[in-house]
């Protein structure tokens, strides 16, 4: 299942929704600003809060927590550094940890497991900057199908490897 991810560019708090292939509203998330470290609330459309997405401080590695209820679900880290190929590592409780690889900066990248891709992000059928799309293999029957949990992971990746000038 295709979601459709409009950042707005000039939002102050990097609030937006996310849309099904239909165009209806699915997720917003909320980015919370004026806070010490980076975080976002994904929430469904009524407002309740799904998923907490924060950036962790004081580590080696940038990385990210996805949280439901209060405990942590996935990990988001940088590699330290590998001059190949982007990829990051995503540690899922519970679960098989999932890699994503492909190029950030252009929003192309895949994450996946042992048992193959979990989503693909892509940028490419849109003109407009601030939009891509996260295609989610709903099919899967572990975490790698919950469209909170990915679309969780891909804005904490987008997070991480944003335009700021500290890619690795």
């Amino acid at each position: 299942m295709k979601f459709l991810v409009r950042e707005r560019v000039f939002d102050i708090g990097d609030d937006f929704w996310v849309t099904d292939e239909q165009g209806s509203k699915v997720f917003w998330v909320d980015g919370k600003a004026l806070r010490l470290r980076t975080t976002f609330e994904l929430k469904d459309p009524r407002g309740n809060v799904l998923m907490v997405i924060r950036k962790k401080l004081f580590k080696v590695r940038d990385q990210m927590r996805v949280e439901h209820d209060g405990k942590t679900v996935a990990t988001v880290r940088k590699r330290l550094f590998n001059p190949i190929r982007d990829k990051l590592e995503v540690e899922i409780e519970g679960g098989p940890d999932w890699e994503v690889v492909g190029s950030f900066f252009d929003k192309e990248y895949t994450i996946g497991d042992k048992e193959g891709t979990v989503a693909v992000v892509s940028r490419k059928w849109f003109r407009m900057r601030d939009t891509y799309a996260v295609d989610v293999n709903t099919h899967r029957h572990d975490l790698g199908g919950d469209p909170a949990l990915v679309l969780a992971v891909a804005v904490a990746v987008d997070a991480l490897t944003g335009d700021d000038g500290d890619d690795d």
